[in-house]
């Protein structure tokens, strides 16, 4: 009976729903959180469509406590997921810390606001993206996702938990207020045309299992709480099998392989959207609501015969640095829109090497950018 009420087919709904219509159609059965602005709505539609499809959702007293549970819950081996903004993502970092160091997979959707602190909470922001590379202390490797459609939000939810399941790590899917609230027509697919990934099970006899076995290119086989193997789950610097180690050996080997496990699979993850890149002399690249616009603003230029092009990032990290240094030698400059003072310009400036001008079109917060204001910076260079 709960499968039949997993959704399919063509529904009208805003991006925070579909995030949370493609949890469920992932496999995700367990959803802690605690409401703020604008991702309430990712929270509500999960109180209310996890327990049709035999799941649970609770409301923590708190973010700190909704990342502690998904955690919990993941090593009980369930898919599960929380969803915040900004004030909250703060709160979550110290446990988002302990899941990237346990190797445990997971999902946590930010709709961004404007901030620092309390900001704008009913206005678009994505100055948290940053955030989600360097935010908690310590190296480790991040996967951060940038929908720019309620489509995308569903399906890149789907992709996030798959990545997660992979890599075993939580995983960011970085929608913005402006994504989330925006209504528009979301396909979801049957279960047996979407791509799934499973957790792998280890198979190895219970006395030789290790469940942080750093020794291969990937994550070892994920154990689940009660099925007889013996788990130690620890944030402390520990050995494969889970008990504390506190030496610069281990210290070594185990950030080496939260790191290398994402920087050594970058190419395999990283995706991005390219328009009209072939010929480009000025190539926009933006993320989220804004590429939306900067989409516009490019084919608009080229109707009036000017080369520009669109490079729209939907993985914000791993960041494509390989393609902007291919870019660079042939483009005049790189116009880098986005709802922050300056945040992934600085990762395009760093790429770029100088071959090519970069150029900051900030907002601080609150608006979003016109295709008018786009052109006029793309045609400062042609």
């Amino acid at each position: 009976m709960a499968d039949k009420q997993v959704l399919t087919g063509e529904h009208f709904v805003h991006g925070d729903a579909a995030c949370a219509e493609g949890g469920i159609a992932v496999g995700c059965r367990f959803f802690a959180g605690y409401p703020i602005t604008p991702a309430t709505e990712v929270a509500e539609r999960m109180a209310r469509r996890l327990p049709q499809v035999g799941g649970v959702y609770i409301q923590m007293e708190d973010e700190i406590a909704s990342m502690a549970a998904i955690l919990g819950a993941s090593w009980g081996g369930l898919k599960s997921m929380t969803s915040t903004s900004g004030p909250g993502f703060s709160l979550m970092m110290e446990n988002i810390g302990l899941g990237m160091m346990t190797e445990t997979p997971c999902v946590v959707v930010n709709v961004q606001r404007a901030g620092p602190s309390t900001g704008l909470p009913t206005l678009v922001g994505q100055a948290d993206v940053m955030q989600a590379r360097w935010g908690s202390h310590g190296d480790y490797g991040c996967i951060a996702l940038a929908p720019s459609s309620p489509q995308e939000c569903f399906d890149l939810t789907v992709h996030a938990f798959n990545l997660a399941e992979i890599y075993r790590q939580p995983v960011f899917v970085m929608s913005d207020e402006v994504v989330g609230h925006t209504t528009e027509k979301v396909v979801i697919p049957p279960r047996e045309k979407l791509e799934v990934v499973e957790r792998i099970r280890p198979h190895q006899a219970q006395s030789e299992y290790l469940p942080f076995d750093s020794k291969g290119p990937m994550p070892a086989p994920m154990a689940t709480a009660g099925d007889g193997y013996h788990v130690h789950v620890t944030g402390l610097t520990h050995d494969e099998r889970g008990y504390p180690v506190i030496t610069d050996v281990v210290q070594e080997r185990n950030v080496r392989h939260l790191v290398d496990k994402i920087r050594r699979n970058a190419r395999q993850i990283i995706r991005v959207e390219g328009v009209h890149l072939d010929d480009a002399e000025v190539v926009v690249v933006a993320y989220g609501c804004t590429a939306r616009v900067a989409r516009q603003a490019v084919e608009d230029m080229r109707t009036r015969g000017h080369r520009a092009g669109l490079l729209r990032l939907i993985t914000l990290w791993p960041f494509p640095s390989h393609l902007i240094r291919e870019l660079a030698p042939r483009v005049k400059a790189f116009i880098v829109p986005e709802i922050n003072y300056g945040q992934m310009v600085y990762e395009v400036e760093r790429t770029a090497q100088g071959k090519a001008e970069v150029v900051l079109m900030g907002l601080m917060g609150g608006a979003i950018h016109t295709p008018r204001e786009i052109e006029d910076a793309i045609g400062d260079y042609l």
